[in-house]
């Protein structure tokens, strides 16, 4: 299978690049630290392929997707590209720190499909996973512009998954709560009580693998 991953630099993007390359499926993928995506491109040459990228940059990742859509169309899209904010209330969130995370949680999502979804559905065929979040299903205080983030993905998930064809499907996922550096930045106290990204993975990458046209539109957990 050739599957496609953003934010493969470190946390769940890491832990499901190495799992899916590990057994057997092609990898490419992206992330903004230059020297991590050196380390994977070592570690795993062509034909995996791995680009320091941005992923609010569209024209960047248009000319990202023509190399890799070079290698062949994706069975398998997962934007998992996300940051966090600081845990702060809502107006005490500076409004660039707020920009900067929607654009990468939302724009950059929109972004990544626009590059590489007309090639999958001019094949009419694979699976569009985006990232959601428990709490892009439910709120807390203090993080409200990562829940708005992850609010929209479910409606942007749900309404692309009416505008796929038959066969094809765009499923909004909660990935759980693992131990990343994402949690221990909203919640440092309680994240080492969850599974670390390499336990995670072991459950996550198979699930996603079974993820097709019967999950479309529908909001899905890891494990469920």
């Amino acid at each position: 299978m050739y599957i496609v991953i953003t934010g493969v630099t470190r946390g769940l993007g890491r832990a499901l690049a190495e799992w899916y390359i590990a057994h057997g499926h092609t990898v490419a993928g992206c992330g903004r630290n230059g020297q991590e995506i050196f380390d994977l491109r070592f570690a795993h040459p062509e034909p995996h392929r791995f680009e320091a990228l941005d992923v609010t940059q569209a024209n960047k990742v248009m000319i990202w997707a023509e190399k890799v859509l070079g290698g062949g169309v994706p069975d398998l899209l997962i934007n998992n590209a996300a940051v966090m904010n600081d845990p702060a209330p809502l107006w005490r969130v500076p409004a660039e720190k707020f920009a900067q995370l929607i654009n990468i949680n939302v724009v950059g999502v929109a972004n990544v499909i626009r590059a590489f979804v007309p090639a999958m559905v001019e094949r009419q065929r694979g699976v569009i996973v985006n990232f959601s979040s428990g709490w892009g299903r439910s709120v807390s205080a203090e993080v409200a512009p990562y829940c708005a983030s992850k609010w929209a993905i479910e409606g942007l998930t749900k309404a692309l998954a009416e505008e796929l064809p038959a066969g094809m499907a765009a499923v909004p996922l909660s990935p759980g709560i693992i131990d990343t550096a994402m949690l221990r930045q909203a919640w440092a106290d309680g994240a080492a009580a969850y599974p670390s990204p390499e336990e995670w993975v072991k459950t996550a990458a198979p699930f996603i693998l079974q993820l097709g046209p019967k999950d479309s539109g529908e909001s899905r957990s890891v494990g469920e």
